[in-house]
């Protein structure tokens, strides 16, 4: 008989607990389990757990609460300080994705017995007859699919992973049948921002957190003339038009930065587009390697739309060279590649 014991990870949102509601009702023997990563977090206080432990008790499931604070800081927190160090932007959900969530809460899964997880993510998996293996792939839920932030967990994992939300189209939909079951969280807020830097003052968090102070230091522009003075590299972000403190001819933008310097290079809009990049730490999801040229879809962040583009793997990175130029590519955030709407892998810029 297949074991149907499966974990799931609970934030006390309306999300992972109509999740909770639809895997007892396919049948599986559900387990609650929130996280601790940070105390005071959006997603870490004592509503969370407590809304958690209600809507486990009102469905008639087990609900855990487990310390991983320390892993949290070690991989998470210290991997954002890590990017704003080093002058580049991070994307702290997928660390999290890919450590706590498809990391320590997998093998604690399987510590007890559990031969699935599952998270209110929107996005889905499948077995897919055409490559042969289990697949990632988008979600029905259009503009709030979230197979962006899944590219990097361990493609072995990926057939004992469960999406309840994939075919969901909206989250108003999920929201009134919540209402209908009598969740109590059915009208809750979504959680916005970086979980861990609930004001969504990530500057002040680096600054109480990391030896980075504010540093002043040059502004240029391509050609090396000085246009003003910047306060502090990790203030910044590429694209970024607003807040430079300069005035000029025509509007200037951030292009990058010359860390050695201590130099903050702004530009001209066209300056910003690329035609070109190259993709680090990769993580293949739908092939083991990429020998030849492949045509995909190419998503540079979350919340932009994904771009054609061919992509060949050179050993450990992939070179990416889109059709049309890109406009703000910033290193530290992610490219994800899908065929169609099926994750192919992903890398750091």
């Amino acid at each position: 008989m297949e074991n149907k014991k499966i974990m799931l990870g609970m934030s006390g949102g309306v999300d992972s607990s109509f999740s909770a509601l639809l895997l007892k009702e396919k049948g599986y023997d559900v387990v609650g389990v929130t996280l601790e990563l940070f105390a005071g977090s959006s997603c870490c206080n004592i509503n969370t757990y407590l809304d958690a432990k209600k809507v486990c008790k009102q469905i008639g499931i087990p609900h855990f609460i487990f310390d991983y604070k320390e892993e949290f800081k070690k991989h998470i927190i210290q991997d954002f300080i890590d990017c704003y160090s080093n002058c580049l932007t991070p994307n702290p959900c997928i660390e999290c994705n890919k450590y706590m969530k498809f990391g320590f809460m997998w093998e604690r899964a399987q510590e007890m017995g559990c031969n699935y997880i599952a998270t209110g993510h929107y996005a889905k998996t499948e077995y897919s007859e055409k490559y042969g293996r289990w697949v990632l792939k988008k979600s029905e839920a259009g503009n709030k699919d979230q197979s962006y932030v899944l590219w990097n967990i361990p493609k072995d994992l990926i057939e004992h992973v469960v999406f309840p939300l994939a075919d969901f189209e909206s989250k108003d939909q999920i929201r009134k049948i919540a209402a209908e079951h009598e969740l109590q969280v059915a009208n809750k807020p979504d959680s916005q921002d970086i979980c861990f830097v609930p004001d969504g003052n990530y500057k002040k968090f680096l600054e109480n957190n990391s030896n980075l102070k504010p540093k002043k230091g040059k502004i240029v522009n391509s050609k090396g003339e000085v246009l003003g003075e910047h306060t502090g590299l990790y203030n910044y972000t590429i694209g970024q038009r607003k807040g430079l403190g300069i005035s000029y001819k025509v509007p200037l933008f951030v292009l990058g930065f010359n860390s050695l310097k201590n130099e903050l290079i702004v530009g001209e809009e066209e300056e910003l587009y690329k035609k070109e990049i190259v993709v680090r730490d990769i993580n293949l999801l739908l092939v083991d390697e990429i020998n030849d040229w492949m045509e995909v879809d190419v998503k540079t962040r979350y919340s932009t739309k994904s771009a054609k583009a061919k992509i060949i793997q050179e050993n450990d990175k992939i070179r990416v060279i889109f059709e049309e130029p890109q406009r703000a590519i910033t290193p530290g955030q992610s490219a994800v590649f899908y065929v169609g709407d099926i994750v192919l892998g992903g890398g750091k810029i």
